[in-house]
């Protein structure tokens, strides 16, 4: 007999205690794409989504969810009550990660299957004025294009793009509009979307 997940809505705070620094790595790519991100435990689950989004690169156009600790956390879906999944935008980070979780899963487009290890690297103190909002403090390599195929999509795309006489080079071109950077990544374009959420 299944038990439902507690669904009670933690009590919210406004001034964080605890600062995250998470490292974000997609899974399934080569060479490695990741970002690492500093976040305050008040974010909620929700906006931590469009944190990671916004680091990325991904345009937030698909579904996604959380696992941490065996449960899933989302955007839940009422024609799909059996699925248990927790609504995101009732718990925060610090709600979810407390002081012990090091690990835990971000999936995006499911149809795709664009699947992200988070790593809790650190817990730091806060310091007012510094580090107590979200922000992307490191990463490498460039986000794949939204709806390339999944990572083996993704490694065709680059494969046509890098031979002139591949097959789908012209077609590949044409879609994503000329030359695709691999290896690109600005932590001032990351940043600057992620500021675009505040």
């Amino acid at each position: 007999m299944s038990t439902k997940p507690n669904t009670k809505t933690p009590v919210r705070r406004n001034t964080p205690n605890c600062i995250y620094r998470l490292r974000v790595e997609l899974q399934h790519i080569a060479p490695t794409i990741r970002r690492r991100i500093l976040v305050p435990d008040t974010l909620t689950l929700g906006k931590l989504d469009r944190v990671i989004q916004a680091a990325m690169g991904w345009n937030n156009t698909h579904l996604h969810d959380f696992t941490i600790e065996g449960k899933r956390y989302g955007t839940p879906d009422p024609q799909w009550p059996e699925a248990d999944m927790l609504n995101e935008r009732r718990y925060t980070v610090g709600d979810v990660l407390g002081p012990t979780v090091q690990q835990f899963r971000y999936s995006y487009d499911f149809g795709d299957g664009w699947d992200h290890t988070v790593v809790v690297e650190q817990r730091l103190v806060t310091v007012e004025g510094k580090n107590t909002w979200p922000m992307c403090i490191d990463g490498e390599n460039a986000c794949p294009p939204e709806d390339v195929g999944g990572p083996p999509g993704y490694m065709d795309f680059l494969e046509a793009l890098r031979n002139p006489t591949h097959a789908q080079h012209e077609d590949m071109w044409t879609w994503w509009g000329g030359p695709f950077d691999p290896l690109g990544f600005s932590l001032n374009e990351a940043n600057k979307a992620i500021r675009k959420l505040r």
